[in-house]
């Protein structure tokens, strides 16, 4: 046979033989494609093959006969009760209260779904690897972590303590406590849940319910100001001081002036930090002690719990004031009162209505400040102390000029029914109108850092007296 005859049969047999080898991959191809098909379809509902969750196979189950089973479980497991143990106490709670067990409704939405994704060669291979060897996915477990706290809450407010901070008095140069700090304590939740979740293969494995003890963990707080830290705080000399005199007032007032400034006494203000004078006091009421004395309400100066709390805020702001600290917010009387001008001119008062209407002041030192009250009975004379360390701040203020300088109005007098006849009460006083304006500056190292204008609008106001008109 000649060469290129030879050639020609090679070149004829090889054609025949590939495009034979394409038939039959295409052909190989189709028939395994129809077959999964067919496979798939019978499966459409079910678990392939293979697939199991946790070492038992589901293959041919439905989803809800895989749920129902971890489901059975769960029914099983939810008589195990949790004692969680403290000094105060025993909380039980089962865990059927916590839906504690098997995740029924994500292992069957998992062992569905394997070969079911929308990558058909990823299923194909996931079908085949289970059919042959198995896939085995692992068991997942869950509780209400919510539910946990929920029910834990009675014992968390039995344990859980706020700590407590030192307050301090200035005295013979250093900062001497007069209530020691105290550590607080809280229920540590967080690894309180990591207890319980270590407690799942115990109680999932178990062949009965079980009681499963668990310490409850409580973790220490402890308070921002420590009585340790008493000469850590920057707390050395006298930086501002503000005084009044309250003579004349009634009983009632003086106590609910004592009562306030004692509530202010060594209280600590932290650099950088943004007093309150109303948050500092809190609420202002028969409740929390305080007395009636008379107050300005709706335009009127009425009888009201805690008369007396306005000299107090006065005093502290001509404190503020005198230390060169910025005041973000003050605001002055209706009308000028008399105590307030015992000592000082119109002006320098500040009034406050616990909560809507506050006296604040920022600590823009680099150090705490403390602040301290002196009463002094005899004098019926307040003064507000404020302790920490000077910063070279140079502080100006301005004598007060007066305008719109009005006189009070006559005298009301109104008839009164229940006064017996010819006797008159002097119910609200008189006072001249007029608007204090003075300005305050404060300057450190030949630079101002603080320029301040302070107005105060009084309106006249007039005296009111009840005549009684009840016959004898």
């Amino acid at each position: 046979m000649k060469k290129n005859e030879y050639k020609k049969i090679l070149r004829s047999v090889t054609h025949s033989l590939f495009w034979f080898l394409i038939g039959a991959a295409l052909g190989l191809f189709f028939i395994v494609s129809f077959a999964f098909i067919l496979f798939q379809r019978q499966y459409a509902d079910v678990v392939y093959p293979g697939v199991m969750v946790n070492g038992v196979n589901f293959g041919g189950k439905t989803k809800e006969e895989v749920k129902r089973f971890f489901a059975l479980k769960n029914a099983k497991i939810a008589q195990t009760q949790f004692a969680l143990t403290s000094d105060y106490g025993v909380a039980t709670i089962s865990a059927k209260q916590l839906n504690f067990g098997y995740n029924e409704e994500l292992l069957a939405n998992q062992a569905y779904s394997v070969g079911k994704s929308i990558d058909p060669l990823s299923n194909l291979s996931l079908v085949v690897q289970a059919y042959l060897n198995g896939i085995n996915l692992p068991a997942s477990y869950h509780y209400l972590e919510n539910e946990l706290e929920a029910l834990l809450k009675p014992t968390m407010e039995k344990v859980d303590i706020a700590p407590v901070d030192a307050l301090f008095q200035f005295q013979n140069g250093r900062v001497v406590a007069f209530r020691p700090s105290s550590d607080g304590q809280e229920v540590d939740t967080e690894s309180l849940k990591m207890k319980l979740s270590s407690k799942t293969l115990p109680v999932v494995l178990a062949e009965k319910p079980q009681v499963i003890t668990i310490a409850i963990p409580i973790r220490v707080l402890k308070p921002k100001i420590t009585t340790q830290k008493a000469n850590n705080l920057g707390i050395k000399e006298l930086i501002g001081e503000g005084t009044s005199l309250f003579q004349g007032s009634i009983p009632n007032r003086i106590y609910n002036i004592t009562l306030a400034a004692t509530r202010l006494n060594g209280l600590l203000v932290a650099p950088g930090e943004t007093f309150s004078f109303g948050k500092a006091l809190g609420d202002v009421s028969s409740f929390t002690g305080y007395k009636q004395a008379f107050i300005i309400q709706n335009g009127r100066t009425v009888l009201g719990d805690g008369g007396g709390v306005c000299q107090v805020s006065t005093t502290f702001f001509r404190a503020i004031l005198n230390a060169g600290l910025p005041i973000p917010e003050r605001h002055a009387h209706a009308y000028r009162v008399g105590y307030y001008e015992q000592d000082s001119p119109p002006g320098f008062d500040a009034t406050v209505y616990v909560p809507s209407v506050d006296l604040k002041f920022k600590n823009d030192t680099e150090n705490y400040i403390l602040i301290q009250t002196a009463l002094n009975p005899n004098q019926e004379r307040l003064t507000f102390l404020l302790y920490g360390t000077k910063d070279d701040r140079q502080v100006t203020i301005s004598k007060p000029v007066l305008t719109n300088q009005t006189p009070a109005p006559p005298p009301l007098y109104q008839d009164d029914p229940t006064l017996p006849k010819g006797i008159t009460k002097q119910i609200d006083f008189a006072a001249p109108g007029a608007t204090s304006v003075f300005t305050r500056e404060v300057a450190r190292n030949g630079k101002i850092i603080i320029s301040d204008k302070f107005v105060s609008n009084y309106r006249p106001w007039q005296a009111v007296y009840l005549r009684g008109t009840k016959e004898q």
